[in-house]
């Protein structure tokens, strides 16, 4: 890559992650020419890993709307995927033993940089202990870091509205929250009638 381009993602980067996480960043995308994306809001995933095929290279997706914290570790969890794939040249157990050990060598030397505010340390030192599909299922680690969230870009989560109330999620789909089975809500799709359970740590927005 040229010194331009390097600058150029550096100035774009500026928008979404810590200041003194930038040289990691830039570092893998540079190392292993990444293409990063950044999408519109999806409530099923934080990020995406895509290998290369069909003349593509390595390419991540990451949500728009994440506070620099929860961008940083939604990139560092999609570049666990890259190095995992790297090894295999496919992906086995896509957060088996291997996606985990290579998440925790990218994030170690993160945490020695105090990146993180100290609640964000914590919770990620208790997720790491065993890291998940998604940092979204983790409902301590996710809670911690929706306090970094800008004022304007808060919405509340599900199981901070009334049961019966009616919400929509950030894709625009409505439903009407019931009753909780073991972590999730059962909630009702208004439009379609079908019933779904959903994270109680989902952003809603009340109607």
């Amino acid at each position: 890559m040229s010194r331009v381009t390097l600058t150029q993602i550096e100035e774009a980067l500026r928008k979404y992650v810590p200041e003194r996480a930038i040289p990691y960043c830039i570092e893998w995308i540079s190392e292993n020419k990444i293409s990063l994306k950044i999408t519109r809001s999806r409530n099923s995933k934080y990020g995406d890993y895509r290998p290369p095929q069909d003349g593509h290279g390595h390419r991540i997706s990451i949500n728009h709307d994440l506070n620099p914290y929860a961008f940083l570790i939604t990139f560092i969890h999609e570049v666990a995927h890259l190095n995992q794939w790297k090894i295999r040249k496919r992906i086995t157990v896509p957060h088996g033993k291997e996606w985990k050990n290579e998440y925790k060598k990218l994030m170690m030397p993160i945490l020695r940089e105090h990146i993180f505010p100290p609640d964000i340390v914590k919770a990620l030192n208790d997720y790491m202990q065993n890291p998940a599909a998604t940092s979204c299922t983790d409902h301590h680690l996710l809670r911690t870091l929706r306090n970094y969230d800008k004022p304007e870009d808060r919405w509340l989560t599900l199981e901070e509205i009334e049961t019966g109330a009616r919400f929509k999620i950030r894709t625009g789909r409505v439903f009407i929250k019931q009753h909780q089975l073991r972590k999730n809500f059962c909630c009702i799709e208004v439009k379609s009638k079908s019933i779904y359970f959903i994270n109680p740590v989902t952003e809603v927005m009340p109607l």
